[in-house]
């Protein structure tokens, strides 16, 4: 059945579509993100019902997918029931045809066509007759008797047999069924993109984006991301935030390790999904930078994202489904040998794997982007960091 996590999941689908309106991709202004948070508020409001029904939908996928699962129960149920019938009523055949062929040996009378008369005129009186004639009428009617239950024993587990062939091919069918739900369901979980945010998250995280620039001190027309970059390096270090020394390199995120998932853009894999052999092995930055989330993104998958300071502007990179978090906080500046974390398979995760991206924003308050623009500014890891497909040292 489908479990609570899956529900979200799929909710999730239904909640961003209608929400990949057209956007200026490029930096934008608080004035152009205050029109954004209006947009998506509307468009909330308007898409509520539609929600729900998709909501019921849902639930219709879910109580089918637990209506085929009790079919094959029950199915198997038969199966087994009329396999244990067929071999009792083997077992009956077989004892009622010992038990004929021992009366009619007892009875001394199945040597020849003329037994029961031989055995009539044995009589040596009127009364050794009477009851010879006697023995001879209960003995047939109880052998034919006999042989009409075989008879009917043998038509009945005919008859069970094909029906457990019906069965066994229904179950079959049920079986497949149930594999085309998943399978539906499966494909629809591809469409899933990496920490996908709800859609009240987005608006709440535009809004706080909105506060965030405002106290920055950018003019309501300017170009926040320039703006954050030329306030932020003109400040000191300290724990929370302000400049950002350059990077001097990229390096890989584990000592060791191999290629599970490339990169695929919008519309595709956001970043690139890296194994090991240990599946605990130490998470390292890609670069020296300063620690801009640490948390849990909506479905539990524990995330660290790091700010760098590349080429005079910010990149993000971000590292989710990690088992632990390394001794790390926001706004602390780490390098690229700083523990941040160990790999693991928290949140939406079919296994033990690091998913790394890199952006040139995010849609986290102080980000400069909403989750539509995020999705555009990806870039592809290979481009900075040299990931070959396996890999001994950083």
């Amino acid at each position: 059945m489908m479990n609570n996590k899956l529900k979200l999941l799929l909710i999730a689908i239904i909640l961003i579509i209608p929400f990949t309106i057209p956007i200026n991709t490029n930096a934008k202004t608080i004035a152009e993100f205050e029109k954004e948070v209006e947009k998506y508020t509307k468009a909330l409001e308007d898409k509520q019902n539609a929600i729900n029904k998709n909501n019921q939908k849902i639930d219709s996928i879910e109580a089918k997918v637990k209506s085929i699962q009790n079919q094959i129960k029950a199915a198997e149920k038969e199966v087994k029931d009329l396999e244990i019938e067929i071999k009792k009523c083997n077992k009956e055949i077989k004892k009622k045809t010992e038990e004929s062929k021992k009366l009619m040996e007892y009875y001394q009378i199945s040597n020849g066509d003329n037994s029961y008369l031989e055995y009539a005129f044995g009589a040596t009186s009127i009364t050794d007759l009477i009851y010879r004639m006697s023995v001879i009428e209960q003995l047939t009617e109880y052998n034919n008797q006999l042989m009409k239950e075989l008879k009917q024993l043998i038509k009945k587990n005919e008859e069970r047999q094909k029906k457990l062939a019906i069965k066994q091919k229904e179950l079959k069918k049920l079986r497949k069924d149930l594999e085309a739900e998943q399978e539906k369901l499966e494909i629809d979980n591809q469409k899933i993109r990496e920490s996908m945010p709800s859609v009240r998250d987005q608006i709440k995280a535009a809004k706080a984006n909105v506060s965030y620039y405002k106290k920055l001190g950018c003019g309501k027309n300017e170009d926040i991301l320039r703006c954050q970059y030329r306030i932020e390096q003109s400040r000191s270090g300290g724990s929370g935030g302000g400049s950002i020394p350059s990077t001097n390199g990229f390096y890989r995120p584990m000592q060791y390790g191999y290629i599970t998932q490339g990169y695929g853009g919008y519309g595709g894999h956001l970043g690139v999904d890296l194994s090991s052999s240990n599946k605990t092995i130490p998470i390292y930055p890609i670069a020296s930078g300063r620690v801009f989330f640490k948390g849990y993104d909506s479905y539990g998958a524990l995330v660290v994202k790091i700010k760098h300071n590349h080429n005079g502007r910010y990149i993000y990179s971000t590292y989710a489904h990690m088992s632990s978090f390394g001794s790390i906080s926001k706004g602390q500046y780490v390098t690229a040998f700083t523990k941040i974390g160990n790999m693991g398979s928290t949140g939406w995760s079919t296994g033990p794997h690091l998913h790394l991206e890199i952006t040139t924003c995010d849609w986290n308050p102080g980000g400069g982007c909403s989750w539509y623009t995020y999705q555009h500014s990806t870039l592809n890891p290979f481009g900075l960091v040299n990931i070959p497909s396996s890999w001994t040292n950083r």
